[in-house]
């Protein structure tokens, strides 16, 4: 019997019908790696226009998620476009190295805390470090990440800590720098301070209570001359604060009244658009006005602390909120960032008596010793006793949590250093108008930032920790001066670069410094060491100066055209950056910066291993491979919160097969056919073979479009739309006969 496959043109191709993702892709990783195809890249790219993103570093601490998949493969996308288009775009991987996280882990491996040396917690931290630098490497690479693997920059590297140091040198000369005492967020279970974005919001219980303050008989009669008592009230969510409370602060124009509660004949002051709403919350049903005043008018009268014996004066603030509460806020310069402004301006104590473990220090008698919010409930027991609680309940609200140990925070006041965004160079201005040069997308990107920076405190800058880079201040023993010596910072810096941040820890003064150092307040040379460690943040900050401005070394420019980072880096290495570089080089690190949204599940619920919807990145990979997790990326609009679970994987996996099908099919008909001696002229080209053409130039057109103004989902659409639709429904399935059954150098097949 005749075979009448051997009269027809079948497809013939290599390309394998299953892609086999999991299996193959470690083998074409292998040939990269082999062939130094990046290596080749940046060599074939040299004398073209750069296209610079700055790779934010992702923390040295445990294997990847896949937020952090989606970031790097997003990255890579946009670097691989910009290198096809004719740029030379290197890309050069980071990662965070210091910072409590880490200290945190290798602090529990240890058994005899008291008995192990900062060197050698810092040894150990160094290790940890290298060690999940190396596993998120290999991770990285296995999602098809290409990047100068064996030049990546740390920032535990000594030449990177040396930039750090003359970053804050830069600043300090500049007057941003200073140590102050003020309240900052404080972890009591870390022991530590906390920059804003070091803290997250999490639900919270907290007793909401209404206490009052008694005006004295002398005060009250300057305004009040028929009255015998009048008691302020305040409302808190924060009992444990009470011991620090310094003032009550009204609204200057606010209007408060005096009523009297009928049944008892005791009388209140409360602002008067608050009377009703406290009215039920009191259970006051019978009272009326004696009084109506303005809150300036009785600016300065002192009330009486409900439980110490100490006065506390009425002070003026426009923040006091007219909507919640009684109009009357409790002010404590030590505990809060409104209560501290407050302060200053009237000169009240800054006064905040808890350790760093959270407990009450002996000047609180009775409850020293006691942890802050076990105190809550002692407290309003004490208050209780003393007729001075009017009503309790409990209330949930979003409070500061650490973003390490997940535990609720305090405010708390202790002398720390800081960069000043209000000083004569105003740095919060020059930020805010750098923001404004900068491209972002999507737009909204621009407001959110800007409200971050705008309504920011100054900079807490110092961390109680061992493993970071220490700031190069020195303290007088004599007086407790604290002293920013140039020079002396810049022998730190040099020694850094050579040593490594170690050389701080391990060496005296004097081993640093060889030249006489005195205290320039009272000219003792008893002097010694900072202990504090900078900010992780102030290291990634520093990356501008410490990569871009590296050509040497990275074969970077700066300032990036691109920084790409999740939406929450607007308050973390978007915020820092911004900050360090307007404060160093007058002007912002980045042209453009592009955010995305989190990864959830296909519900669109947050990933948590209680919840048990967590998906691992080499899980997806194990199944369907890493260039379906790429086309995952790829296929969802950024701008949002995004969306994975097996069933959008395997929808995901049928558009691949399609999309690799539709190649198969072309590649399979191409085998004898050479362009340069099989190529038809546009002219002698059937109409329906024109249309094609014009399909794909519009497919072409549509794609660049989408890779330029970063719409990578409108890409995908535009590819599997042209696959399944223009070619595999149409243009594929109608020339079938022509490329099966004419003959194979027909101008019919050819075409």
């Amino acid at each position: 019997m005749k075979d009448y496959s051997q009269t027809l043109n079948l497809p013939k191709t290599d390309f394998p019908m299953k892609a086999n993702l999991a299996k193959r892709e470690p083998e074409i990783i292998k040939i990269w790696d082999e062939k130094e195809i990046y290596r080749k890249l940046r060599n074939r790219s040299v004398n073209k226009d750069m296209f610079i993103l700055h790779d934010g570093p992702p923390y040295a601490n445990g294997n990847i998620h896949l937020g952090t998949a989606f970031n790097k493969i997003l990255k890579d996308i946009i670097v691989r476009f910009f290198s096809m288009n004719g740029f030379d775009a290197p890309y050069v991987p980071g990662w965070d190295c210091h910072g409590l996280p880490i200290e945190h882990q290798v602090m529990k491996s240890i058994e005899k805390k008291e008995s192990i040396g900062i060197l050698e917690i810092r040894e150990k931290c160094k290790k940890y470090a290298e060690n999940f630098i190396n596993v998120q490497k290999e991770e990285f690479k296995r999602l098809g990440v290409s990047a100068d693997w064996e030049n990546p920059y740390l920032t535990m590297d000594y030449e990177y800590e040396a930039d750090i140091i003359e970053e804050f040198q830069t600043m300090a000369r500049a007057g941003y720098v200073y140590r102050g005492t003020k309240p900052i967020y404080w972890c009591c279970s870390c022991q530590t301070a906390l920059a804003e974005a070091e803290v997250e919001y999490n639900d919270h219980s907290s007793p909401s209570i209404y206490v009052t303050f008694s005006l004295s008989g002398k005060e009250l009669n300057k305004i009040f001359p028929y009255e015998d008592d009048v008691s302020l009230i305040i409302w808190t969510t924060t009992p444990w604060t009470l011991p620090g409370n310094m003032a009550i602060a009204l609204h200057p124009d606010a209007s408060y009244v005096v009523i009297e509660n009928l049944q008892n004949k005791k009388k209140f002051l409360i602002a008067h658009k608050l009377l009703d709403s406290c009215m039920k919350k009191f259970n006051i049903k019978d009272y009326e006005i004696k009084k109506e005043i303005k809150g300036k008018q009785i600016e300065g009268l002192k009330t009486q602390h409900p439980f110490i014996n100490r006065e506390s004066p009425i002070v003026m603030a426009e923040y006091v909120d007219l909507e919640t509460g009684t109009g009357c806020v409790h002010t404590a310069p030590g505990h809060g960032q409104d209560d501290y402004e407050t302060g200053q301006k009237y000169g009240l104590l800054v006064y905040s008596p808890v350790d760093n473990k959270g407990n009450f220090t002996p000047e609180v008698e009775d409850f020293s010793g006691i942890n802050v919010f076990k105190s809550n409930e002692l407290i309003i027991n004490k208050l209780e006793k003393l007729g001075k609680l009017l009503a309790v309940e409990t209330i949930s609200h979003s409070y500061p949590h650490c973003w390490r140990c997940k535990k609720p925070v305090i405010f708390r006041a202790t002398a720390q250093w800081f960069v000043s965004l209000d000083n004569k160079n105003n740095l919060r201005q020059k930020s805010l108008e750098n923001l404004n040069t900068v491209e972002w997308i999507p737009k909204r990107g621009i407001e959110r930032i800007s409200s971050m920076i705008k309504d920011r405190p100054d900079w807490c800058i110092s961390r109680q920790r061992s493993w970071g880079v220490a700031i190069p201040a020195i303290f007088c023993e004599k007086c407790n001066e604290a002293i920013l010596n140039d020079s002396f910072i810049e022998k730190v810096k040099e020694l850094t670069r050579i040593y490594g941040s170690n050389v701080w820890f391990a060496k005296s003064i004097k081993e640093i410094y060889s030249e006489k150092l005195i205290c320039p307040k009272c000219g003792s040379d008893n002097l010694r060491k900072e202990n504090d460690i900078l900010d992780v943040w102030f290291d990634s900050g520093a990356s501008h100066k410490a990569v871009l401005k590296n050509k040497k070394r990275y074969g970077l420019s700066w300032p990036a055209d691109l920084y790409l980072e999740g939406s929450d880096q607007h308050r973390g290495w978007f915020h820092s950056s911004m900050l360090i570089s307007s404060a160093t080089t007058g002007s912002s690190p980045y042209k453009k910066v592009l955010t995305h949204g989190f990864v959830v599940d296909g519900s669109g619920k947050k990933m948590s291993k209680s919840l048990g919807n967590v998906v691992y990145p080499q899980e997806v990979i194990n199944q369907f491979g890493a260039d379906l997790l790429r086309l995952w990326v790829a296929s969802e609009n950024y701008r949002e919160d995004v969306r994975i679970s097996k069933e959008i994987l395997t929808r995901l996996s049928e558009s691949y097969r399609k999309i690799r099908n539709t190649a198969r099919f072309i590649l399979g008909n191409l085998y004898d056919f050479n362009p340069e001696v099989h190529m038809l002229p546009y002219e002698e080209l059937f109409d329906l073979d024109k249309w094609a053409l014009f399909k794909l130039q519009v497919f072409i057109r549509r794609s660049l479009l989408a890779y330029e103004n970063f719409e990578f989902h409108d890409f995908y659409h535009t590819l599997q739309n042209f696959c399944t639709i223009d070619m595999s429904s149409l243009y594929l399935d109608i020339i079938k006969d022509r490329l099966y059954i004419e003959a194979p150098n027909s101008p019919k097949r050819r075409a």
